[in-house]
């Protein structure tokens, strides 16, 4: 048995073990072999050395991370501790300004936080066409959004293009419905979001007035040739073999696209393959294209959405005989 004392005198006790203790009930679930006592503003840890070690690095790192920053949600604070080495824990903590992909309003730093979500930042760097892969909650979109208002800022695109397949409101690639903003909007607004996070509201404005970013629904990508663009195809699981050929080859010289996707969420009919699918698989070992999988471990949302999406993928697994598509890795 081993015991150690931290010392918290450097931070705000509450931002440390939360309204009501919430943080340090985590904490002791995070470790339950261990022994946890909390006296002022000391933490007593005792148990098995190795146990010990672990649970002190990371609360160190919690008050490297508190000390900067002042703040840090549950939310945070458990994908701290739930890090599985040191690398994973430094994500979370402000360490490298260059980090950083865009400076949004009111100083708002946007970053890419995990390790996967780095990957694809490097990728997206040195390749032109990037496939992102994973579930809800992981950052791709977001990320993906950052890479692209960066690029216009630092002036190495004329403009964003950022489009969906709206299967919900009827999208077909030869007809669209005549009250289309109406019906296509809802569709679209977590690309929105995105983009209001990142630029300030008159900008914005001024840049969807001149068309500089432009969100649209996939269909309306037929026939035009896409220059000097940041183009992001999100939710690509919803996309037919035709459309997303027809995406991809509307890419035109000096231009970048992130396709993104969940295959564990196609609304496409039962009878229509996943365009996705079928471009990861045929597209593989293509220079200039990039294969990234997300994963849960990636998952930025609420402290709760990465244990709803374990239950689900247990409950597929135990229940659904037809395997789900499984991303094929990169070859280093």
């Amino acid at each position: 048995m081993t015991d150690t004392i931290i010392n918290l005198e450097t931070v705000n006790p509450i931002e440390f073990f939360g309204v009501n203790n919430g943080k340090l009930d985590i904490l002791k679930k995070k470790f339950p072999l261990l022994k946890i006592l909390s006296r002022g503003t000391q933490l007593k840890l005792s148990g098995q050395p190795e146990q010990v070690s672990s649970a002190r690095e990371k609360i160190e790192l919690i008050v490297q991370y508190l000390e900067r920053n002042g703040h840090m949600s549950e939310n945070y604070f458990e994908q701290i501790l739930g890090g599985d080495d040191a690398e994973t824990v430094d994500n979370f903590v402000d360490r490298n300004p260059n980090d950083v992909l865009v400076f949004g309003p009111n100083g708002k730093t946007v970053r890419a936080r995990t390790a996967n979500q780095k990957k694809l930042v490097q990728q997206a760097e040195r390749n032109d066409i990037v496939f992102a892969i994973g579930p809800a909650g992981t950052g791709k979109t977001y990320t993906a959004v950052a890479l692209a208002v960066r690029a216009l800022k630092n002036k190495v695109v004329k403009k964003i293009i950022l489009t969906r397949p709206a299967v919900e409101a009827g999208e077909s690639l030869g007809f669209l419905p005549g009250d289309l903003k109406e019906k296509i909007d809802p569709y679209l607004r977590p690309l929105y979001d995105a983009l209001d996070d990142m630029i300030p509201a008159d900008k914005l404005g001024y840049y969807m007035s001149t068309r500089t970013i432009e969100i649209a629904p996939l269909a309306y990508m037929r026939g035009r040739t896409l220059d000097n663009a940041f183009i992001i195809l999100d939710e690509a699981q919803n996309a037919t073999d035709l459309q997303l050929k027809m995406f991809l080859t509307r890419i035109g010289s000096s231009a970048k696209a992130i396709i993104t996707g969940d295959m564990t969420q196609v609304d496409l009919p039962r009878n229509q393959r996943s365009g996705l699918q079928t471009a990861v698989r045929i597209l593989q070992n293509i220079d200039g294209i990039a294969h990234i999988e997300l994963d849960e471990d990636d998952v930025v949302r609420h402290r709760l959405v990465k244990q709803i999406l374990r239950a689900y993928e247990k409950e597929r697994k135990d229940d659904d005989p037809i395997p789900i598509y499984k991303q094929p890795k990169n070859k280093e």
